[in-house]
């Protein structure tokens, strides 16, 4: 009993490690990430659950010059981020209200802050936000699809899809950064992809090495404590 209970420990804090340390890296070094890691990341991923097992995920892995040219086609299309049109879905709401409004500002804050930039420079934050869209130099630029006939059940099930690729990614010392950013640029992807007109961008992802060398990725989220949010009932 001793030695499962050692065993059952120690399988316990190498997930807890992965799952603790998965966080947004945004910036990446140009080590690029082999094509049989990747699969092997996806495999595992798929495991997630969904409903009926239907795994409604669809991914595209880009890289080079496909990656590039997405790239372009967002930066080049003249469509800032505060105009681009969230028409498949919408990811916030209309309205912030607390205690979601004061959480996302202190994580800009705390963002930009780490870099350096002051609440008025728009002109950087901009900047900043635009290198979304080159995966922040992330050697491995992921899209995520769903077909749009699928109900919001399906969409839970992406989630999960979705963490277990942040874990797995984890767990091979590789690092991510979940990017919603990319959805409302569903015009300028698809051609780029070949994309379907039945299925929804759901968002981007870079994966690669995390560049331990820029200030950004010191930032660290903070989460409320559980007795905000959890309730026992018996």
């Amino acid at each position: 009993m001793l030695e499962k209970n050692i065993r059952t420990a120690s399988e316990a804090a190498i997930v807890d490690e992965a799952i603790i340390s998965r966080r947004s890296v945004r910036a990446f070094l140009p080590d690029m990430v082999d094509d049989e890691t990747i699969r092997a990341i996806l495999a595992v991923a798929a495991r997630a659950p969904s409903g009926t097992n239907m795994q409604p995920w669809r991914v595209y892995v880009t890289k080079g010059e496909v990656k590039q040219r997405i790239s372009d086609a967002i930066l080049n299309s003249g469509i800032r981020a505060e105009k681009a049109e969230w028409d498949e879905y919408r990811y916030y709401p209309d309205q912030f209200f607390e205690p979601y409004l004061t959480r996302r500002r202190a994580n800009g804050f705390g963002l930009y802050g780490a870099l350096g930039i002051g609440r008025r420079e728009v002109d950087k934050m901009r900047a900043q936000h635009d290198r979304n869209f080159i995966f922040f130099d992330a050697p491995v630029g992921m899209i995520f699809t769903i077909d749009r006939r699928l109900n919001q059940g399906s969409w839970i099930d992406y989630g999960m899809f979705l963490q277990n690729i942040m874990v797995g990614a984890r767990g091979r010392g590789l690092h991510t950064c979940p990017q919603a950013a990319f959805a409302p640029y569903h015009r300028q992807i698809r051609p780029v992809l070949n994309i379907p007109d039945e299925e929804i961008v759901v968002c981007g992802m870079a994966l690669g090495y995390e560049d331990t060398s820029k200030p950004e990725n010191e930032f660290r989220t903070d989460r409320a404590p559980l007795e905000d949010w959890v309730t026992f009932a018996e």
